[in-house]
This record gives structure tokens, C-alpha cells and sequence, in this order.
């Protein structure tokens, strides 16, 4: 993780990259560059959610928004701006901040102060508020659901994490997504068992079609956040590589054990298996088979061509019949993760049904196959795969051989090398996980694969791969191999298609074209 980059390293790592700004007021962009995918996703999403570190000026990027939204005229697609957060200081903040986007973007302020703004009650309630010349307003408001009750408008949750019912406040909040209005809400972490944390999962999950946007402490400095800290400061700070790694240190130390949460995204309390057994076990079918092929060292000293030929007869007494029954109809998607001493290469197609299910025709597991005998296993089954779209392979190590000839091979539209990272992870296990909840996925009956994906765990909310390898079949060394290449198919599998070659209809699709016709009291003849 971030925190475990030390000061020296840390040093390196910038000197080699660089400023990110300009050390010029006057060139430098007003928005860093998370601050302006804040925007962006805001205006591509109807509901955006933000996790970030603490204090790294993500309010002050949404001010600038704001103040954008509720300073055009109408016809332009102006709004009101409701900003909600926890504290009086908090709304302060934001109006001072709106103050000055909008003295910098050129927007007229008419009036700007505290109001009684009327939330329904008999009394109403005190807030602060900015009049723009568009008619629209920045009205900064406590966090309480009934203040949005009949409102319209750019909707600002900040520090969700911490609002006292933030699924309450979600539902006022959306409601003014059906005429137009956008919501944005902004947060630290504050545990797993959070709404906050809670929503985030059901968005990587793909179950709410929400916008998402991560940064922690780290990505914030490479994007320029100390060199906005020097800068500001009128001489007292000036940016080097060594300065900023020094504050970067100081800063980590400062928070000690709650680092993880406040700097680097992690939600605390984060813990338990990712896939629990019942559920994996709930997916599996004894119908899928798993290809095992186990070679001794020996086998890589012969000769080329006898090393080919061996692998070209298991090719097609093994996986040729298994390819043929594939429904040519179905689009298929293909994940594979590396190995080649001390852990497997595996290779897990999937094919996508009408439903949208995902089924696993089979698995294949390699022990010990030298790399061109893994190369030519991995063609022959993408050769054969109907309607292959997506190959995400693991080009981490050794890996990026076989990823790097897949390539070249079947084009970077079609594969992606992924580096593996924690990152990764946290994207892509979500909706692998989702998956066996939905009942969305079917998997081998198999006590290897099985293990495989029930033991990854969470630690610090990532999912994790303990340092721990178990004896399979054949005393065959695994480390939750299944596992990593389980979520590489669930993730190309749900890549966008590219249809980039012709498709014959076969006789089977001409069949069904000619049995619906006939129902429907028409004919194709």
C-alpha cells in the first residue's frame, strides 16, 4: 500500500516524474486533475460518489462546480447549488470558497450571506447563501433530509461518511435527479459497515449506476496537491521532491494507525473472506470440467518440435471436443492468471448466455509447462472460442511474455495486460463477487477451485491473497490461482463488445430464423 512507500523511495519516485504544476501562478491549471474528474463525472453521472483522503481540497474543486452550475443562465443548464455538510465551519468554508470561483471564473455574486431559508418547519432554519445575476443560488444547508423536500437543483453531500443518516439523505437528494438535478457526495472513510462504504461497494458491484471516483494521498501528490500547498503559501513552502517527502512523512506519522482510513482509502474494520464457501460452493456444477496438464522438468530439454507435437495431441484428445460443443452464438471471454514454477497458469473462458449469465465451459490448470507449450495452449483455445471479444491476462513478472505475444497476435482491442495491484482488486473482485450473489456465474465442481476462491480475504477493506500456498491435486503447489484468474474472466467477460470480423450464420441460427417465421405465419422461402 501507499503508506509502506518510505521517505527515500518516496523522493525517487517524484524526482523521476517531476512537478505536476507549473511552478507559475499564472500557468498553472485552477483544478488539479482529480478535482476535475470530480466535474467530469458529476456532469456524466446523475449521482457521482467520491472516496478520497482527507483534505486534499475535493469541496474546494466541487465549489468551483458549483458556482459554474448555479452562475449560467437556465437555457444553459443552470441550477441551484445545495451544499450539505456536517458543521457550520464546513458550510462557511464552502461559501467562502464559492466566493472565490466565482470572483475568479467571472460570475456576478448579488447578494451573499445568511438567510432564513425555509425547510417546511414553522421556524425554518438559518443558512448561508450566494445570488447569482442567473437567478440561481449557492445555499449552503444542514445535513437534515427535509431541507431537500421539494427543492431542484446541484445537490452537495459533503463528508457523507459522517452525515447522521445518509441513506435517508440519499433518497431526498436523488428525487431531484427526475427534473435534471445532479447529487455529488464527497467523503473520508469511516469503517466498512458505513452507508458510505456500503454504496461504494453496490457501484463497484455494478448494482447502482452511480459515477465513482478514487483518490488517496499518494495520487493526489502526483497530481499536484504539495505543489498547490508551496504555492499558496507565499514563499514560507518552496516544492522539491525531498520537501514534499518530508510532509508526506510527517503527515503519515501524524495519523499512525488511522493512515490507512484518512490517507489512503481504506475503510477500517475491513476484514472476513471475500467469497464465503456456501456461495461458491451454491455456483459450482459437476458438468465442468478441469483440464489438468503437469509436465517434469525434464520435458522442457526436448527437442522443439517433440515438445509441440506432445502439446498439439493433448490439444485435440483434450480440448477439442470441448470446443466444439460451444454454442457459436455466444460471445466468449477468456481470463487467465500466470505461473511456471512455484504456482499454476490458468485458463478460464466464459461464455456469455442470453440471460447474461456467465458459464464456465471449463478450466484449464497448467503445472510446470514451459513458456512456448503455454503459449501454443493459450492460441489453440482462443483460436476456437466463438465470438471471442475480451482476453485480460496477467502480465505481471514472467506473465508479460504471454500476454505480450496474445498482443500481438489478437490486437490490443481484444487483450489487455493487466498489473495486477490492490487496486485492481478493489475494482474488479466487487462485481466477480456480485456475481455469485446474483446468481450469475457458474463454476467447476471442483475441490481445487473451490478452496481456491473461498480463501482470499479482506484485510484493511482490499481484497487480499493470503501469503499461503496449499497442496492440490497431485501435490501441485496453489496460491489461490483459480481465484485470480476466476475475476480476470468475470472482468473480460464484462468488457465492452468490438465486433470487428464477419460472423457466419450457421445452420442452427438459420434453423431458429425459420421455426420463429413459421410461427409468426410468415416465411423466409
Amino acid at each position: 500500500m501507499g503508506r509502506e512507500i518510505g521517505r527515500d523511495a518516496w523522493v525517487e519516485i517524484r524526482r523521476a516524474e517531476g512537478r505536476a504544476t507549473s511552478d507559475d501562478w499564472k500557468a498553472t491549471r485552477p483544478l488539479l486533475s482529480y478535482q476535475a474528474e470530480i466535474s467530469a463525472t458529476s456532469a456524466a453521472y446523475d449521482v457521482t460518489f467520491v472516496e478520497k483522503s482527507r483534505r486534499t481540497g475535493a469541496t474546494f474543486g466541487a465549489a468551483a462546480d458549483g458556482v459554474l452550475r448555479s452562475g449560467a443562465q437556465r437555457a444553459a443548464g443552470g441550477m441551484d447549488t445545495l451544499y450539505i455538510g456536517t458543521s457550520a465551519d464546513m458550510a462557511k468554508e464552502f461559501v467562502d470558497a464559492s466566493g472565490f470561483w466565482a470572483r475568479i471564473l467571472g460570475h456576478t455574486i448579488e447578494a451573499q450571506g445568511e438567510v432564513l431559508f425555509d425547510d417546511g418547519s414553522e421556524k425554518g432554519i438559518k443558512a448561508t447563501r450566494i445570488d447569482f445575476a442567473s437567478g440561481f443560488s449557492i445555499v449552503a444547508l444542514p445535513s437534515k433530509p427535509r431541507v431537500l423536500r421539494g427543492r431542484q437543483g446541484f445537490v452537495i453531500i459533503d463528508e457523507g461518511a459522517f452525515v447522521d443518516n445518509l441513506r435517508e439523505m440519499l433518497k431526498a437528494a436523488i428525487a431531484l435527479t427526475m427534473w435534471g438535478g445532479k447529487v455529488l457526495v464527497i467523503s473520508t472513510h469511516n469503517g466498512a459497515s458505513n452507508p458510505f462504504a456500503e454504496v461504494i461497494g453496490e457501484i463497484r458491484a455494478g448494482r447502482l449506476p452511480y459515477g465513482l471516483v478514487r483518490f488517496d494521498l499518494d495520487d493526489a501528490l502526483r497530481a499536484g496537491l504539495y505543489e498547490r500547498i508551496c504555492l499558496v503559501s507565499n514563499g514560507r513552502q518552496v516544492w522539491s521532491p525531498e520537501a514534499e517527502a518530508d510532509w508526506r512523512e510527517n503527515l503519515i506519522r501524524t495519523y499512525g494507525d488511522g493512515a490507512d482510513e484518512e490517507l489512503y482509502v481504506i475503510p477500517s474494520q475491513g476484514g472476513g473472506v471475500v467469497l464465503p464457501r456456501v456461495l461458491v460452493e451454491a455456483r459450482a456444477r459437476e458438468d465442468i470440467p478441469v483440464l489438468r496438464l503437469a509436465y517434469p522438468d525434464s520435458f522442457k530439454l526436448l527437442a522443439a518440435e517433440v515438445r509441440e507435437v506432445t502439446v498439439a495431441e493433448w490439444c485435440g484428445r483434450e480440448l477439442a471436443p470441448l470446443l466444439a460443443l460451444l454454442d457459436r452464438r455466444l460471445s466468449h471471454a477468456l481470463g487467465e492468471d500466470f505461473g511456471r514454477l512455484s504456482d499454476l497458469t490458468i485458463l478460464w473462458p466464459l461464455a456469455i448466455q442470453k440471460d447474461l449469465r456467465r458459464h464456465t465451459p471449463f478450466v484449464v490448470e497448467l503445472a510446470n509447462v514451459p513458456f512456448e507449450q503455454q503459449r501454443q495452449i493459450l492460441f489453440y483455445i482462443c483460436d476456437r472460442l466463438p465470438r471471442l471479444f475480451a482476453i485480460k491476462l496477467d502480465a505481471g513478472g514472467n506473465g508479460a511474455y504471454l500476454a505480450e505475444v496474445a498482443t500481438q497476435r489478437y490486437g490490443e482491442h481484444v487483450v489487455e495486460e493487466v498489473k495486477i495491484s490492490a487496486g485492481w482488486y478493489l475494482a474488479e473482485v466487487a462485481p466477480f463477487k456480485a456475481a455469485f450473489e446474483d446468481d450469475a456465474i457458474t463454476i467447476p465442481k471442483d475441490a481445487d477451485v473451490v478452496r481456491d476462491l473461498a480463501t482470499p480475504v479482506y484485510h484493511g477493506g482490499i481484497p487480499t491473497i493470503p501469503n499461503l500456498r496449499q497442496a492440490g491435486e497431485g501435490g501441485v503447489k496453489r496460491h489461490c490461482d483459480a481465484f485470480v484468474a476466476g475475476v480476470m474472466a468475470y472482468a473480460a467477460s464484462r468488457a465492452d463488445i468490438i465486433e470487428y470480423a464477419y460472423t457466419p450464420a450457421y445452420a442452427d441460427d438459420i434453423g431458429d430464423m425459420f421455426l420463429a417465421d413459421q410461427a409468426g405465419g410468415r416465411s423466409l422461402w
